[in-house]
């Protein structure tokens, strides 16, 4: 490595301090699913969006999928602080609760791609999850937009969704654990403006001792535009994860950069690592100590586009 069930909708302001100490006031929106569609569930907790309109627009919405468990209003302060980047953000209450490595010792190789399939479009094909199409991660996306259209229109939703559908190029999916995963797997779905994997993914498999196959599969997305942050003691394997994002974006040699908290980044690297101390370091990459490395994933798909 180099040195490398409320009603409707819910609206308050937050007070965020990004890496510069201005304050920037976001507007933060809570929306529970059921209200964008009667038929579709409460997992956890409401969707969270975020955005400030006193901050130039970047034109760009970041879908931010959570890991295995995680309740979308638990990614609010990262939210919000892309929010003071001049991005509108939304983060997905979805079906997440069968974690990824229910695949990991399975010696059929599409197993992981059945998996995120169901998660993903609903479609009834893996025998690990279940999932219909009303509560698909795409189904609730598509809904939450339309509510988003009529009931937000200071937001100006309607940038990002056209001729009924999302505008995923305009759409820079994120994803942390299990988010990650699904975060790519969308990117080789349609094209979008870029992907960023916190901790992930998680798709390798054991006995086979490769990649779940899906990850080598033709991308929608330039490989060139997936950015991924891990951290050198990942429970999950950190050479699994590395081996993972290197099928993702394409690379024949590993080119990993070594980042700290706070230190501007710089290079061309597309796989960010941290070794900081740490009793969670598969949650360090969404810690808010690492603005740093999430602008430079950010300006990267930017100057990708």
């Amino acid at each position: 490595m180099k040195k490398l069930f409320l009603s409707g909708l819910v609206s308050s302001l937050l007070l965020v301090a990004p890496n510069n100490s201005l304050q920037a006031q976001v507007k933060i929106l809570t929306v529970n699913p059921p209200v964008t569609n009667p038929s579709i569930e409460l997992v956890h907790s409401a969707h969270i969006i975020a955005y400030d309109n006193n901050i130039p627009s970047r034109h760009r919405l970041i879908l931010m999928i959570v890991g295995t468990g995680g309740y979308a209003s638990g990614s609010r302060a990262m939210d919000s602080v892309f929010a003071t980047m001049g991005y509108h953000v939304i983060s997905l209450d979805y079906e997440n609760n069968v974690i990824t490595t229910v695949c990991s010792h399975s010696e059929d190789s599409s197993c992981f791609d059945r998996y995120r399939q169901e998660i993903i479009t609903g479609e009834n094909v893996s025998e690990k999850v279940q999932v219909d199409k009303t509560n698909s991660l795409l189904n609730r996306f598509d809904y939450l937009l339309r509510y988003l259209i009529k009931s937000d229109p200071g937001g100006n939703w309607k940038e990002f969704y056209s001729d009924g559908q999302p505008v995923w190029n305009k759409i820079i999916t994120a994803g942390h654990s299990q988010g990650a995963g699904h975060a790519a797997y969308l990117g080789k779905m349609f094209r979008l403006s870029g992907v960023l994997m916190f901790s992930g993914p998680q798709d390798y498999l054991d006995f086979l001792h490769k990649p779940g196959a899906w990850q080598s599969k033709k991308s929608a997305t330039p490989p060139s535009r997936f950015f991924a942050f891990l951290h050198l003691k990942d429970p999950f394997d950190v050479q699994h994860q590395i081996a993972d994002d290197m099928e993702l974006m394409n690379l024949s040699n590993i080119d990993t950069l070594m980042v700290q908290p706070g230190v501007p980044v710089f290079g061309n690297a597309q796989i960010l690592v941290n070794d900081i101390p740490t009793n969670n370091p598969h949650g360090s990459t969404v810690s808010l100590q690492f603005q740093n490395v999430w602008k430079y994933m950010l300006k990267r798909c930017s100057e990708n586009n």
